[in-house]
């Protein structure tokens, strides 16, 4: 994977992201270690008291373990300059905060080989991280903004990966089929399109909105679809 990008001495905060996020035993190391998340991230909003306030480094900032909101209301980070008006309502995107993707990941029980859905692209960041480690003929990623996805495909491109990236509402038809599926976005039920587009022996993850329970669930070979709820939880913005 090409990593090069237009600044400089970003390794050793990924890797700082790695120490956090993970451990040097485990696989996805190397992983967080090589993706640079500024990249992904070049601005961002943050609370400042009632409102928010831009904030476009110091670089190290945007290696922190935590979501990065990238959007609020219609205000996205990427089209706001210092003499734009502070934004107002809710965060509406995000960076996820790295380990919580990782957790979500381990939760899907991700395979090589294995076909993935990763449903809420955001930044595009945990994209990278799904294509990096599985390959990006196998992770498809979509949401239904499509500044979303074309911006993450073109910040994707450029550090050498191109997964599939559709513009699409994740509670209506997906395009394809997957042998996993992992949301990022919270659903107040399971789209019949989920069960639909998961192949048999197949597995989801997912959050509730409104609550912070994270959903797990398998198709049997005969289509059933089990479920569990998994000792964690996770919040993300709803769909």
């Amino acid at each position: 994977m090409n990593t090069t990008t237009n600044t400089d001495h970003w390794q050793p905060h990924a890797r700082a992201l790695a120490d956090i996020a993970t451990h040097p035993g485990s696989r996805w190391y190397p992983v967080v270690a090589a993706v640079p998340r500024h990249h992904f991230v070049p601005a961002w909003w943050e609370r400042d008291g009632a409102g928010w306030r831009l904030h476009h480094g110091p670089l190290a900032d945007a290696y922190a373990d935590r979501s990065l909101v990238t959007r609020v209301g219609p205000a996205h980070a990427d089209h706001s300059g210092p003499d734009a008006g502070a934004p107002v309502g809710r965060p509406t995107s995000s960076s996820t905060q790295p380990s919580l993707l990782l957790s979500m990941y381990q939760h899907a029980q991700l395979a090589d080989g294995l076909d993935i859905a990763d449903v809420g692209t955001g930044s595009g960041y945990g994209t990278a991280l799904l294509a990096t480690r599985y390959g990006e003929r196998h992770v498809t990623t979509i949401d239904v903004d499509s500044y979303l996805v074309d911006t993450a495909a073109s910040r994707l491109a450029a550090i050498g990966l191109q997964p599939a990236a559709e513009t699409v509402d994740a509670t209506g038809q997906l395009p394809g089929s997957y042998d996993r599926l992992v949301s990022t976005v919270s659903v107040r039920w399971i789209p019949p399109s989920w069960l639909a587009a998961l192949r048999p022996t197949g597995r989801f993850v997912t959050t509730i909105h409104g609550t912070w329970i994270v959903l797990t669930a398998w198709k049997n070979p005969d289509g059933e679809v089990r479920g569990r709820v998994a000792r964690d939880w996770a919040g993300f913005m709803a769909t």
